[in-house]
């Protein structure tokens, strides 16, 4: 077994549970976790913290790129790889890197790879990829149920949306009120329960919680060409329909029949909304569409990592 050493800088306290370590064991290296100074690859992350009074004389939006080009140094005799990875709604070169990995959609560069945060949540089992986990929602997506329809059983529960939010700044606020005027909608997560601390101490597991409501009121953080998080397929799998907030580019992952979109009912403050949940047939045609039209893979993504790898370790 080879062996690598590895940190990380900026990225989330879980990554080491993520599909680029779990990848990178699965292609037979032994990963050892050290301090930034001292790996063969540096894993940087979307919360690179920076320090503000030595950056005082750098625009904000621009500190977090400075700080990672200036503060991470290395005692090694060649500076470790690194890998810029975020699963949050920044841009691939936020932070310069030897290799990235976003959600941005057709960048032309070898060393990015785009990989969405909802394929971290899906059962790999099938291509060889184990170990991965999904404890806040309680279980892993299955690809074969995210490619049936989604089945009437939606329209036998509660005709009310669920909603989880740890705030309610906008979009969420606007979305949050515009729903509410057409059903009811049950808040949950931070914003609603002062109690808990974070996401992963919420006391509830999202896919029981889903399983309760006909709906999911399911925006993304922000609005992005091909950033598509977790949401929309977690409603699905948990047999509610998605409503959702994305660009026209999020068919690029999903089938664009299989949720509500209220991005482009904006202009009209979201009236198709009420015509759409009061019509019988209109909710039976979204029963009939599968979430995924095409079985995603990891393939790809795992010969990316081994690239990464080989070049870290030579």
């Amino acid at each position: 077994m080879r062996s690598i050493r590895i940190s990380t800088s900026g990225c989330p306290s879980d990554y080491s549970q993520g599909l680029f370590p779990i990848i990178a064991q699965t292609l037979g290296y032994q990963l050892n976790w050290v301090k930034p100074n001292q790996a063969d690859l540096l894993i940087l992350g979307p919360f690179i913290k920076v320090d503000a009074k030595k950056l005082k004389w750098c625009p904000r939006p621009l500190r977090p790129t400075i700080n990672a080009a200036l503060s991470l140094t290395s005692s090694r005799k060649n500076s470790p790889l690194r890998v810029f990875h975020s699963a949050e709604n920044l841009r691939h070169d936020s932070v310069p890197a030897d290799y990235s990995i976003s959600f941005d959609l057709n960048i032309g560069s070898p060393n990015h790879f785009r990989l969405p945060y909802w394929m971290e949540m899906i059962d790999w089992s099938n291509e060889g990829i184990v170990g991965n986990q999904n404890p806040r929602y309680g279980e892993l997506l299955n690809i074969k149920r995210l490619m049936q329809p989604l089945g009437t059983d939606f329209l036998k529960k509660p005709r009310a949306a669920a909603f989880l939010s740890s705030h309610l700044r906008e979009p969420r606020k606007t979305l949050f009120e515009a729903v509410q005027k057409v059903m009811p909608v049950s808040g949950f997560g931070a914003y609603f329960d002062k109690k808990i601390e974070n996401h992963h101490r919420s006391g509830f597991l999202k896919r029981e919680l889903l399983h309760e409501f006909g709906f999911n009121l399911c925006p993304e953080n922000g609005m992005y060409p091909g950033y598509y998080t977790e949401k929309i397929p977690e409603a699905f799998f948990a047999d509610c329909l998605p409503i959702t907030w994305a660009d026209e580019n999020v068919k690029v992952d999903f089938n664009p029949d299989a949720f509500i979109n209220l991005a482009p009912m904006t202009w009209c403050n979201y009236k198709p909304l009420e015509e759409i949940i009061a019509t019988p047939l209109l909710l039976e045609n979204y029963a009939s569409q599968a979430l995924l039209l095409k079985a995603p893979s990891i393939l790809p993504f795992r010969d990316f990592v081994k690239r990464i790898l080989e070049e870290a370790s030579s």
